[in-house]
């Protein structure tokens, strides 16, 4: 099966190493930043959500309108809009872009971020809200008649889309996290389930518990697996080194000038979400893992978000995601610190060894069933 690359859209060039040197919204950093990706390979980008930043539909659709074939990953959080708007919003997005819309539904792991939009509701509380408002989502796109829903958390009555997406496609869903109530979900709803880059060992874990809630939901497919890594390569292992503890030293001399945060909506200390603690809890028992995974830039920021890293040469990178992809992952997403140049760097030298040989292990297996 293909693999597929994900990248990400920002309209700044800051990251957890780097203070903004572009203006703070500056649409033609966007899209050199989305061209980078579209001319090297890359699959699709995410444009991310959070309470401070832009709108990110708004964004997607300027780009969309500005490039002709890289897909469009939307962070959606269901706190913010009524379901049958979201879908509404989607199926338009879709029909503009041709059919380039996925979206990624964002439960919320941390309650003061949540917040700060109105969401007061329990983690449990909010899991039970997304199930149902992709549930009706993907109703919206499919059905042709007028219907009623009567749930917990939505009312409403004689609802029919008449803009559907682009040629009658479903817009993929996706979803992530690591608790159970994120497992439960996200495995009944999703098209694609997504993991932080963690151990091999236990992304195989956690692939087995995607599998077995998807089962439990009487799922004769389960949802592809995505994995979410920050890739740090070097001409020579030596140099992709030295460039990892650049990376960390920058991470800590930008912590220490904020006063220790990095983020106003992940803190350093104690994260909520279960990712972060995982993540947390891998950089504890050791700084290196499997050929090339590096748990110190997690540690460094809390385990914010993706934050584990893939250390070494375009080759050492390359096939670590490969095991990745032995395991069963099928979409990896990979940001840089360097957001533009990494983004080039890792299009031109890691996906094309990375795809070569997913297509001789597709080969393989055609002739093994073949036979």
């Amino acid at each position: 099966m293909p693999v597929e690359f994900l990248g990400i859209a920002t309209t700044s060039d800051a990251s957890e190493t780097t203070a903004r040197t572009t203006a703070p919204f500056d649409k033609q950093y966007l899209e050199r930043l989305v061209r980078a990706h579209e001319d090297n390979g890359w699959t699709r980008v995410l444009f991310a959500y959070g309470s401070s930043g832009p709108e990110p539909s708004a964004l997607a659709a300027w780009t969309a309108a500005r490039l002709d074939t890289v897909e469009l990953l939307l962070a959606h959080r269901p706190n913010v809009s009524y379901p049958t708007f979201a879908a509404k919003s989607f199926a338009t997005l879709d029909q503009l872009s041709e059919g380039r819309l996925s979206v990624h539904f964002i439960t919320g792991g941390n309650d003061h971020e949540q917040g700060r939009e109105g969401d007061t509701l329990t983690k449990d509380e909010r899991y039970a809200r997304t199930h149902e408002y992709i549930q009706i989502v993907k109703r919206a796109w499919s059905s042709a008649e007028p219907f009623d829903h009567h749930g917990t958390f939505y009312d409403l009555d004689d609802f029919v889309l008449d803009a559907k997406p682009f040629e009658g496609r479903t817009p993929t869903i996706s979803f992530g996290g690591s608790s159970d109530a994120a497992f439960r979900v996200g495995a009944a709803e999703a098209d694609i389930y997504a993991v932080w880059g963690e151990p091999l060992d236990r992304t195989a874990e956690q692939i087995q518990r995607v599998h077995a809630e998807a089962a439990a939901a009487g799922r004769q497919t389960p949802p592809r697996i995505h994995a979410a890594f920050r890739p740090i390569i070097g001409a020579t292992e030596e140099l992709a080194w030295e460039k990892a503890h650049r990376v960390l030293d920058r991470i800590e001399e930008r912590k220490a000038a904020a006063g220790g945060v990095l983020s106003r909506r992940h803190p350093i200390d104690k994260p909520e979400n279960a990712g972060s603690q995982r993540l947390l809890e891998i950089a504890a028992q050791g700084d290196r893992y499997d050929t090339a995974l590096w748990t110190a830039t997690a540690r460094a920021t809390g385990g914010a978000g993706n934050s584990n890293a893939l250390v070494g040469t375009p080759e050492t990178v390359a096939q670590a995601l490969l095991a990745y992809y032995d395991l069963g992952v099928r979409i990896i997403s990979a940001r840089g610190y360097d957001l533009l140049d990494d983004a080039t760097d890792f299009g031109r030298y890691v996906i094309p060894i990375v795809r070569e040989e997913v297509a001789k292990r597709d080969a393989e297996a055609a002739q093994t069933q073949a036979a």
